[in-house]
């Protein structure tokens, strides 16, 4: 292919795009790929998880602005373009039993309509690839599940010219990926390398809640990119309200992650192009063709 290569990251929140296939976006845009990510909601109902902010006032008051800023300055550090969807955060309901969502939220939209949004950018940016989240959402946030949806509708939509035609021109990308960073075979291997040491692991309660949790997926796509784990880290600190730099995300030292896992991992969901699994590098299959 002689064309430059384009990625889209489907991502529900602000500071998703950094936890989740970061520095896979961090190499590939080092390699000349232009990497777009797509942020669906802006954040507006995150709730402020850093304790070091919480109970700022401006913050609180001012959050969308807040979570906006921070994003401007993740898509700095990790070199990607990025857009928004423009639709409202529906917040993580909690209790039981769950509240009912707030009206006009993102996760209460017509999955087509919304779909509509998403077409209408793939045409634009025209990626070869897009990566996004599985139909759990990775984990059951509605906003989560609602990209997921989209993201599949937008997919199938795009490259025909029957549909959403007020959208642009049609364009098909190659491959649609679904994000699976949380793995149990990575989660075990920082764990035990973490205790091999005499360290604390993080992980020792997830790993005994992983069967409840119903998490186990087929890994198909592993992705070397240790040489971007900083700016990742970088990244998602910068997205300052929702991560605490001395929390548990910081936890397994540099050195052993990128000795025992210095990958992220993919799963193929659909694609257009022959390639062979496992395989190393998303667009395998759409390079040489």
């Amino acid at each position: 292919m002689t064309e430059q290569l384009r990625m889209m990251a489907v991502h529900a929140h602000p500071d998703d795009e950094s936890s989740k296939g970061a520095a896979t976006m961090a190499k590939y845009v080092s390699e000349g790929v232009d990497v777009l990510v797509a942020t669906c909601t802006g954040g507006e109902r995150g709730s402020i998880l850093n304790p070091k902010l919480q109970g700022d006032p401006y913050i609180e008051e001012h959050i969308h602005e807040v979570r906006a800023k921070e994003m401007a300055e993740a898509r700095d550090i990790l070199g990607v373009k990025q857009k928004w969807l423009g639709f409202v955060d529906s917040g993580l309901p909690e209790g039981d039993p769950l509240p009912p969502l707030p009206e006009g939220c993102f996760a209460l939209q017509d999955v087509d309509e919304a779909a509509g949004a998403l077409v209408r950018l793939i045409r634009e940016f025209r990626p070869h690839v897009i990566t996004t989240y599985d139909e759990n959402g990775g984990y059951p946030h509605p906003d989560h599940i609602m990209t997921h949806k989209i993201s599949m509708v937008a997919f199938e939509a795009a490259g025909d010219p029957e549909r959403y035609p007020e959208a642009g021109e049609p364009w098909q990308p190659l491959k649609l990926y679904y994000n699976q960073g949380f793995n149990r075979p990575r989660t075990q291997a920082l764990h035990d390398a973490l205790i091999a040491r005499g360290l604390d692991s993080p992980y020792a309660e997830w790993l005994e809640r992983w069967d409840e949790m119903g998490r186990e997926r087929t890994l198909t796509t592993y992705v070397p990119c240790s040489d971007f784990f900083e700016i990742r880290d970088k990244a998602l600190i910068a997205h300052a309200t929702q991560i605490d730099p001395d929390g548990g995300w910081f936890k397994v030292p540099m050195d052993i992650q990128r000795e025992v896992w210095p990958t992220e991992e993919y799963e193929l969901a659909k694609s257009l192009v022959d390639t062979s699994l496992p395989e190393d590098d998303l667009f395998a299959g759409i390079r040489n063709n």
